[in-house]
């Protein structure tokens, strides 16, 4: 369930990036990182405890434009990939808006695709949550690799309900925005019937989610092609990083750190 702050007309919606170690998940979050308006993007956000060396959450909010007149925005989160971290990952998918799974290409990680999946179905149902009731987006990474696991496969394996999928390259920045664009516009029109409690008939849920990737669009630079660069090597990328010891830190963070983009009500000054 996204964040909602009901005084400041803000709400906080989450997606998660899921998917098996080194599929791409924090690569897609880079690139979207630098592509954007650095004035529609807020700092990346890394939180590391001892055990866990590399990113296990990124946090990206993008505004979103408009629910109602509730002023959305989007905040991107990666689990880590590897199959130890089980309470980081279900921490990370706790009140998750959409979802989408990245999947490594390459056909030595088929295995992994499919235990990565059924992870995040049991995870979520510990969560009692559906996996069939979210907004799921499948992307194929690594299409720009040889001996590649075909998207047939895939679709027959991951996705037999013929949910939206992108062939992707996110090193290269292929189909990266294609599936923001498109867990953008299948998550506002839900939050929009969680926020506004009114559910919207087809061509109001179809508005909804075409602004979405509207805002999306428009926060994306156009001017001139950014170089793709290691944000721990950047000195400029604004990103923080958060030592924490214990998995209940993190959790608290997370939360906090999902709530902390909602803007806090402005003071009236005095007559």
């Amino acid at each position: 369930m996204s964040f909602v702050n009901h005084v400041t007309k803000q709400v906080a919606i989450k997606i998660v990036y899921y998917g098996p170690g080194l599929s791409g998940k924090t690569t897609n979050l880079r690139f979207i990182y630098f592509k954007l308006d650095p004035s529609s993007r807020g700092d990346l956000v890394c939180l590391e405890t001892d055990t866990e060396r590399t990113y296990f959450f990124d946090l990206l909010p993008i505004k979103a434009g408009l629910i109602g007149d509730y002023k959305a925005h989007f905040q991107l989160m990666t689990v880590p990939g590897q199959i130890f971290y089980e309470a980081s990952r279900k921490n990370v998918l706790r009140g998750a808006d959409g979802i989408v799974f990245v999947a490594d290409s390459q056909i030595p990680l088929l295995d992994a695709n499919l235990e990565s999946f059924d992870n995040l179905r049991r995870n979520l149902l510990s969560l009692e949550v559906d996996i069939n009731s979210l907004p799921l987006v499948f992307q194929y990474n690594k299409r720009d690799l040889d001996d590649l696991i075909p998207v047939e496969t895939f679709n027959q394996l991951l996705n037999p309900q013929s949910l939206p999928y992108f062939e992707a390259s996110a090193i290269n920045g292929v189909g990266v925005f294609e599936t923001l664009k498109e867990v953008a516009k299948l998550t506002v029109p839900a939050v929009k019937e969680q926020v506004l409690g009114v559910a919207d008939g087809e061509e109001e849920k179809a508005a909804a989610g075409n602004s979405a990737q509207e805002a999306v669009r428009e926060a994306t630079q156009k001017e001139e092609e950014v170089e793709f660069v290691n944000p721990e090597e950047d000195a400029d990328t604004q990103m923080r990083k958060m030592k924490l010891r214990t998995l209940d830190e993190v959790e608290l963070e997370l939360e906090r750190l999902s709530q902390e983009f909602l803007e806090k009500p402005k003071k009236t000054k005095p007559s």
